[in-house]
C-alpha cells in the first residue's frame, strides 16, 4: 500500500533535501514551519521514523548531541564548532583509515567527527 504524500511530508523532504546540514528533529520542525505554519511535532517525528526506516534518511550521532538526521547518499563526514554547536558536512575519507585496523580484525564502518572553530564563529 502506497503512503499517501501530504503537504507536511512534501514540507519534511524539502527541509531535510535542501540542509546543508543534518539537523535535529527540532530544527526540522522549526524550518519546516516557515513553510507550514501547522506542521507539528509528532508529524515530523513520524516522517522521520519513516524514512530512517526507508533508508532514505541516515542518523549522525555525535556525542552530547541530540540526534542529527540527513539524506543517506555518499560516505562522508562531519565538523562540529564547539563555539556556536553547527555541524556541517566534510567531503570525502581518509584512505588510510583501514591502516588504523589492529591486524585481524575486521573494519566494518566508522564515523568521524572533526572539532574546531567554523568561519563564522573565527572572525
Amino acid at each position: 500500500m502506497q503512503k499517501r504524500a501530504t503537504r507536511q511530508k512534501q514540507v519534511i523532504s524539502e527541509v531535510l533535501t535542501t540542509a546543508e546540514c543534518p539537523l535535529t528533529v527540532h530544527e526540522v520542525l522549526e524550518r519546516g514551519q516557515k513553510y507550514l505554519q501547522t506542521l507539528g511535532i509528532a508529524t515530523v517525528y513520524r516522517e522521520i521514523n519513516r524514512l530512517s526506516a526507508e533508508k532514505a534518511l541516515r542518523v549522525v550521532n555525535i556525542p552530547g548531541d541530540p540526534p542529527r538526521y540527513e539524506v543517506a547518499h555518499h560516505h562522508h563526514h562531519h565538523f562540529k564548532c564547539t563555539i556556536c554547536g553547527a555541524v556541517y558536512e566534510l567531503e570525502g575519507c581518509l584512505k588510510e583509515i583501514n591502516r588504523l585496523v589492529p591486524k585481524g580484525f575486521q573494519h566494518q564502518h566508522h564515523d568521524i567527527t572533526i572539532y574546531g572553530v567554523c568561519r563564522d564563529c573565527s572572525r
